[in-house]
């Protein structure tokens, strides 16, 4: 009985002992611009559908999983400027977001998370 109180005793205390570790992240930030639909719409139809949070928060996860895996949006910081190409039709365009800045992050290489049995 006494063993395995002192083994009890021995393990809590080496589990509180150690300092918690906390996931440290890595973080970049991004510019990029938002595709074009391929189909012309009306000029403020394509300019509301162009600026949705849909679509930024869309292009936002292809921006930072771009940068290679293990990324992921942090927080889009600005969405940009609404810009658009005409269409054959006067009154029609295709809208983009330009200059979308988005920061990215993903867990630094070592850290608590990454490596199995360590930690």
């Amino acid at each position: 009985m006494m063993k395995t109180t002192f083994i009890g005793t021995l393990l809590a205390s080496l589990l509180l002992a150690s300092p918690a570790q906390a996931t440290e992240y890595i973080y970049r930030d991004i510019m990029a611009n938002t595709l074009a639909p391929e189909h012309c719409q009306v000029e403020s139809k394509a300019k509301e559908n162009a600026s949705k949070n849909y679509n930024i928060d869309r292009f936002s996860k292809k921006f930072c999983q771009s940068q290679g895996y293990g990324w992921h949006v942090d927080a889009v910081t600005s969405t940009g400027n609404t810009v658009c190409d005409t269409c054959s039709n006067p009154q029609e365009a295709k809208c983009r977001q330009e200059d979308v800045v988005v920061s990215c992050k993903r867990i630094k290489p070592g850290t608590v998370g990454m490596l199995p049995g360590k930690g």
